[in-house]
């Protein structure tokens, strides 16, 4: 049973490389484990994500690497057709654009040196008056500290590389920042001077987006995604990529 499972999303995965050119996929490549660069190649959960609803709905799906904060904007205007970037679900995104179902549930987390971990283990800890932390602008970790951490200093960057700079030389005490990146600290040698607390600050769906008006596109999207999920082929994913148990549903 395992092997011919294993054999079927092998086939899905790969299937899709003698398609016609069709949908432009926006993703931003600076996230693992979702999406990042290896050897040149975007690699990760959504560039999985991509192939295996390629290969279902029956049209090559080509990765465009651009920032996050310019995805939306170019599905707006037709430079693309869908995001597959590890968004998060929220009120504001989606008078803009069209969510698919959610595929998976995260929520954001607190990292920081292994030297403080003693004093942010504590609850309270987190929402003391001028505790320094990092996000990234225009994500619901942004959000999240700035509507519920008030008395904080906040302090920007463009991704999860430049925060993890600014925690080595303690220019912060915390970055927040979703839970795949907690999850890839897992699994990174080079970053044992880190830690994440693992306790989710939020709860939040994970989906892909289309134009508003699309709703067919957003329909098919949805259709392969509920087989993915039936067939096993989605948690394969999940598995290949993330060190922890995460929960499709």
């Amino acid at each position: 049973m395992f092997a011919r499972l294993l054999v079927s999303v092998l086939l899905i995965l790969c299937a899709a490389g003698t398609m016609a050119a069709g949908l432009k996929v926006g993703v931003s490549a600076d996230y693992p484990p979702m999406a990042y660069k290896q050897e040149g190649q975007i690699v990760g959960i959504e560039a999985d994500n991509a192939r295996a609803i390629s290969a279902l709905i029956g049209q090559d799906m080509t990765l465009v690497d651009m920032p996050f904060e310019k995805l939306i904007p170019a599905l707006r205007n037709g430079e693309i057709d869908v995001i597959m970037s590890g968004m998060s679900v929220t009120p504001q995104r989606s008078e803009q654009v069209r969510f698919t179902d959610s595929y998976m549930e995260v929520g954001q987390m607190a990292i920081m040196s292994t030297d403080k971990v003693g004093h942010f283990s504590r609850p309270w800890a987190l929402h003391s008056e001028g505790v320094r932390i990092g996000v990234e602008p225009g994500t619901t970790g942004a959000a999240y500290v700035e509507n519920e951490l008030k008395g904080a200093e906040v302090s920007y960057f463009d991704d999860p590389a430049a925060a993890f700079a600014g925690l080595r030389n303690d220019d912060i005490d915390l970055y927040i920042h979703d839970a795949p990146t907690s999850w890839q600290l897992a699994t990174s040698a080079e970053n044992g001077d880190l830690i994440s607390l693992y306790k989710p600050l939020t709860h939040e769906q994970l989906a892909w987006a289309v134009r508003l008006d699309d709703e067919r596109l957003a329909a098919r999207l949805n259709d392969a995604l509920l087989t993915l999920k039936r067939n096993g082929t989605l948690g394969y994913i999940f598995n290949r990529w993330i060190p922890v148990t995460v929960e499709v549903r």
